[in-house]
């Protein structure tokens, strides 16, 4: 069975586990894996978050820069590199500001909690000085793909926000992950390095009850590694930490559904991903994040009602 928590998000607590909550995506960026400038003006970023809220959605996440494969990101003080030479390197390239990230996404909190302030809002980064910001216009959840990992004041200014986290896991960064080593047992990897992180944010003063876990399907996982991660999703509940999981339009589905050789492109990836959401449902998701809500949150209904009648 799946177990039940309360999310402290600060200002009030969202139940976890009884039902499957949908987390609805809103990528303000230029170049995301899947709908990268359909949503870069702030009016179409906040008609389209309008339009997943009455389809359904319980959060809606808003991020403003993409990690997918081979972007390159910028880091802040945080200790990953093994080869200072590679860090010159990284430090070189272009990265996206915190400037220019909240020059996207803070318009769209703004005007969301405006119009809808009851509505649960989440800001997808990895840098501290946007999550802060984030949160003092009406974000409620950070969610961090990079695990607290890439900026080193991240953990503490969740702590001194006292909002709710996602902490994921990732292999690497986005331009390696092509080039990443076999890891052996993945979802050995993953739970232990998850769990790992996840302490050292409490030791740095995230409380507990703020915390949800997300394996990072896709992020430095090759497509081989994605299915043992679905496979054995349930394993991840040893953690002892809400699970967040988000398979959706992802390449690794895109690559099974090929045809004559060619992987299935993102826009025709939605039964495939219903068919991983439902099976993390059952192996014991708290929360789905996906591009498409309403075929989710229908699938999440039926996926419920299995569980409950166990």
């Amino acid at each position: 069975m799946r177990p039940v928590f309360q999310w402290n998000l600060g200002g009030r607590a969202l139940e976890l586990g009884k039902r499957t909550l949908i987390m609805g995506i809103v990528n303000v960026t230029p170049d995301s894996f899947s709908d990268g400038g359909q949503f870069l003006d702030s009016k179409k970023a906040v008609e389209h978050a309008e339009k997943l809220l009455e389809e359904g959605a319980d959060i809606i996440d808003i991020g403003g820069e993409s990690t997918r494969p081979g972007a390159h990101v910028e880091f802040n003080g945080a200790k990953l590199l093994e080869k200072p030479s590679v860090a010159k390197v990284i430090a070189a390239r272009p990265a996206l500001s915190a400037q220019e990230e909240l020059k996207r996404v803070l318009p769209v909190i703004i005007e969301l909690k405006k119009q809808h302030p009851a509505a649960v809002l989440s800001v997808d980064t990895y840098k501290a000085e946007v999550a802060r910001a984030a949160v003092n216009a009406g974000a409620e959840i950070v969610n961090d793909v990079s695990g607290f990992r890439w900026d080193a004041a991240m953990a503490k200014t969740i702590a001194e926000l006292k909002c709710g986290a996602v902490l994921m896991h990732m292999r690497g960064r986005p331009e390696e992950w092509r080039t990443l080593p076999p890891p052996g047992d993945v979802v050995l990897l993953v739970k232990r390095e998850l769990k790992d992180w996840a302490e050292k944010a409490v030791l740095a003063g995230v409380r507990r009850e703020r915390i949800v876990l997300d394996p990072g399907f896709g992020f430095g996982k090759s497509f081989e590694e994605n299915y043992p991660l679905l496979g054995r999703f349930s394993d991840l509940q040893a953690a002892g930490f809400p699970l967040l999981a988000g398979t959706s339009r992802k390449s690794f589905i895109g690559r099974t559904l090929a045809k004559d050789g060619k992987d299935a492109p993102p826009e025709a990836r939605l039964y495939g991903t219903l068919a991983t959401e439902t099976a993390l449902i059952l192996k014991g998701a708290h929360i789905l994040r996906t591009h498409d809500v309403k075929a989710a949150v229908d699938a999440a209904r039926v996926a419920d009602a299995i569980l409950q009648a166990r």
